[in-house]
């Protein structure tokens, strides 16, 4: 069976992953290492992007609520209205740390850092 993994307006999970993220000025920031799926709803609520390190060595990870991001056909990556700086500051977790995917003290967290209302509301 032949595996669809793109559309016009849909695109399957496994090819999210290592697509390129950027701020509003074209800078490279990293790349999405993975999406988080609410089960019940099926709604994408977080992107994990990988960011700094060297070669995909010592990066950390930073939830990004979905909403966040928008994809940029042009660039062939996504889109996020933040700084460096501001991605720098954010929540994050490393290679051997587990986030606390669940907990909504820590997901409102996340969302209150970066100006969005929690996807769940």
């Amino acid at each position: 069976m032949a595996h669809l993994d793109e559309t016009g307006t849909l695109i399957g999970a496994d090819k999210v992953s290592g697509t390129s993220v950027y701020n509003a000025e074209g800078e490279n920031l990293g790349a999405i290492h993975d999406i988080m799926i609410d089960k019940k709803t099926g709604r994408v609520a977080y992107a994990v992007m990988s960011f700094g390190g060297f070669l995909g060595l010592g990066s950390d990870y930073h939830p990004l609520p979905w909403s966040a991001l928008t994809y940029d056909p042009q660039q062939g990556g996504y889109v996020v209205h933040l700084t460096r700086e501001q991605l720098e500051g954010g929540p994050r977790f490393g290679e051997n740390e587990a986030p606390q995917w669940g907990d909504r003290d820590y997901e409102k967290r996340v969302h209150d850092y970066y100006g969005i209302g929690p996807y769940w509301m």
